[in-house]
């Protein structure tokens, strides 16, 4: 049986990897990707190779005069950006921004990680779970500020097994080197000194962040990412001796999901999710990031209307509300609970919403997308 994800915003599932800036330039406005084994090959037979080491230790990217001849003849791959402009933005740009998270890839190229799509499902299956009454009463037995280590864990688990074990899926397939672009993103702010009149703004590494009419001074992150309509496949199975009665009186698990269930957990938590996103895009005047997420909103009808079809949020760039089991987060209850993890405890203030920041991915020069939305479907 087969899966089929298709990218619906600029999606990266990464493996933890990125290209620092002496592992590429820029060229012709894309990232060319260096072959270094080959240019240390090369220049082992010449004078050059000491200078090339020296600027590798010292430089915080590669000089374009001295050096630029190997992105045009020495490049393993070029990555395009989204858009020209990025080119003259990654110029400005400051060191720490020049570092590129990678898609997750093996040594047949680009893959959709099967962790990221059954951890995606695993997240919906618990967010169906909890209610207020589940989060008033994690609240009350708070001893004063700490928090039981697993909270969420009784309503998934039982005996150590996750219930997403019913599924089993692979790694897709490789997609092509075509479908990936380098996209920039930034990350929104709402500026909440007069709580009744949100202001956005944009957040600047190191020094807060600056008003919406300098979005130009906010800090660039560079990011490979997949374009929209790409597609992985893959293979799954539903493992149906999770079915046994025995079995299941051994786990502890009143019942066993089926995955009907499970995708139409995953599409209620996207409504859920996109409600958060449409109000706080509405709240930061940001017009073109609200017509995105009706695009979306229009993409969840259709995979409500269709069998095992559902619609998720996956990957880099999503933030605490693409994690979080409960999405009501001016919930007193939910509050409580949030403010004894340190490093959340600061940002829940009262008459702020939360949370107030958006990693929103530009296109075309404008803010006008959430990373990391796909389309899931199951294939029997």
């Amino acid at each position: 049986m087969n899966y089929k994800v298709t990218a619906l915003t600029p999606l990266l599932v990464g493996d933890g990897r990125e290209l620092s800036p002496i592992d590429y330039m820029v060229w012709k406005d894309q990232v060319n990707v260096l072959d270094q084994p080959r240019i240390f090959k090369l220049l082992s037979s010449g004078p050059r190779l000491d200078g090339y080491l020296a600027q590798l230790r010292k430089a915080t990217k590669l000089d374009f005069a001295s050096w630029g001849g190997f992105a045009q003849n020495f490049s393993q791959r070029r990555i395009p950006f989204e858009s020209a402009e990025s080119t003259a933005i990654w110029n400005q740009a400051p060191s720490e921004s020049l570092f590129i998270p990678t898609f997750a890839a093996g040594y047949r190229g680009a893959y959709l990680p099967a962790s990221a799509i059954k951890g995606a499902l695993r997240t919906s299956l618990v967010s169906a779970r909890w209610t207020a009454a589940s989060l008033d009463r994690l609240a009350a037995s708070l001893e004063g500020d700490k928090l039981s280590r697993r909270p969420a864990e009784p309503l998934e688990t039982s005996a150590g097994a996750s219930q997403m074990k019913i599924i089993a899926a692979a790694d897709s397939s490789p997609a092509g080197q075509h479908a990936f672009k380098i996209f920039l993103t930034r990350v929104a702010s709402l500026d909440t000194r007069q709580p009744d009149r949100p202001q956005l703004a944009w957040k600047v590494s190191g020094r807060g962040s600056v008003p919406s009419q300098r979005v130009s001074e906010a800090t660039p992150l560079f990011a490979e990412m997949a374009v929209p309509g790409t597609q992985f496949d893959g293979r799954w199975q539903e493992r149906t001796f999770f079915e046994n009665p025995d079995l299941v009186r051994a786990l502890g698990w009143r019942s066993v999901p089926d995955l009907k269930q499970i995708v139409e957990a995953s599409n209620q938590r996207a409504g859920a999710e996109l409600e958060q996103h449409g109000r706080y895009a509405e709240i930061a005047g940001l017009k073109p990031l609200q017509t995105a997420i009706a695009r979306l909103r229009e993409e969840l009808a259709l995979a409500q209307g269709s069998p095992l079809t559902c619609v998720l949020a996956m990957g880099w760039g999503g933030g605490f509300l693409s994690k979080a089991g409960f999405l009501n987060t001016e919930q007193e209850g939910y509050r409580k609970i949030l403010r004894s993890i340190p490093a959340l405890s600061k940002a829940i203030r009262d008459g702020v919403p939360f949370p107030k920041t958006r990693r929103i991915v530009f296109l075309g020069g404008q803010a006008a997308a959430l990373p990391g939305w796909v389309r899931l479907q199951f294939e029997n």
